[in-house]
């Protein structure tokens, strides 16, 4: 039996998230529109992450550091009453917390308006090496949008992590087209699960093919690789296998977090053993789930929710050939 103290360990961007309540319309310039609310809430791929497989049930620290400021205290507070670790949490005295005002139009994409503020000055060398022993899964989240996340660096520490038989799962935000796959390359041989959505995978390896883009991907090294596609559902490529799922329609009010939301569905399918169908399906539930509400992580289902709805309402995977998969040539 595992008695480690964490189930995961999570890293890398933590933002005070403001959100407008979804509107008619954008403002004309000089106009003032009412919204219902506005919503201050704890974001960033490794907070939204970490809370959300707290919710689950799963025991959770996270790593990342905030400004000297009143959002970090209200970051600080809103992980702690959730049931988030931060003990690794670092404070800047130089640069405030990160924020984001998330404006949200119906019918149309979020719009965002960010200050990358305490999260440039977070590395992969800050992650107490102890806490990572004390994990079964360290989680990086958001990777590229975490200046100081060298990849050589991010490497060393995954590579510290398999070597305490401890699951590495790698989160994309902020990829380039320009760099491709260059961020990635020393990264993706210590990654046993690789999480990019297809707007993502597709910027890093110019591929539009799903199976061409793992393919990049398991050429690196990477162990598992998951992409998400929105609407459209996910897909799943391990070693000599993979599948394609469609996607759970829910009432869509706000696509804030949907990702991170799948990211940890995924992780406890996996702590759980499941196989990869049904963690696919689970995690695709989850991700769903955080669409329902305002904000990134408060219409999460917990477990028992989520199981009963998953039984439910089943989700069409297809097993794609194993065969035949395109040999992508190198970029």
């Amino acid at each position: 039996m595992d008695h480690r103290r964490y189930d995961v360990l999570c890293t890398g961007i933590l933002v005070a998230d403001l959100f407008v309540q979804p509107l008619a319309k954008m403002p004309a310039p000089g106009e003032l529109v009412e919204a219902e609310t506005l919503l201050l809430s704890t974001g960033g791929c490794a907070a939204n992450t970490a809370l959300d497989l707290a919710r689950l049930g799963a025991r959770v620290a996270v790593a990342g550091r905030i400004g000297n400021d009143v959002f970090a205290e209200f970051i600080r507070q809103d992980l702690r009453e959730k049931g988030v670790d931060t003990c690794g949490v670092r404070v800047s005295q130089t640069a405030p917390t990160s924020r984001t005002v998330i404006l949200n139009i119906s019918g149309e994409d979020r719009r965002y308006i960010h200050t990358v503020g305490a999260n440039a000055e977070l590395k992969a060398e800050d992650v107490d090496l102890e806490l990572v022993r004390q994990s079964r899964c360290l989680y990086v989240g958001g990777y590229g949008l975490c200046p100081g996340f060298r990849s050589e660096s991010v490497a060393d520490l995954f590579r510290f992590a398999q070597a305490h038989d401890v699951l590495t799962v790698l989160d994309v935000a902020g990829a380039c087209a320009a760099e491709g796959l260059e961020p990635y390359r020393a990264v993706l041989p210590h990654t046993d699960v690789f999480l990019p959505n297809a707007d993502e995978a597709r910027l890093i390896t110019g591929e539009t093919d799903l199976l061409r883009q793992a393919g990049h991907f398991a050429a690196c090294g990477a162990g598992l690789i998951a992409i998400t596609r929105g609407g459209e559902g996910a897909f799943v490529r391990a070693r000599q296998a993979a599948w394609l799922a469609g996607a759970y329609h829910l009432p869509v009010v706000d696509q804030a977090g949907a990702g991170d939301a799948f990211d940890a569905g995924f992780i406890l399918g996996m702590q759980q053993n499941w196989d990869l169908p049904r963690t696919l399906a689970f995690a695709s539930a989850i991700g769903a789930s955080a669409c329902t509400q305002l904000g990134t992580t408060a219409g999460v289902w917990t477990l028992p929710a989520a199981l009963a709805f998953v039984a439910a309402n089943p989700l069409a995977i297809e097993a794609l050939p194993a065969t035949g998969w395109p040999t992508p040539t190198p970029v």
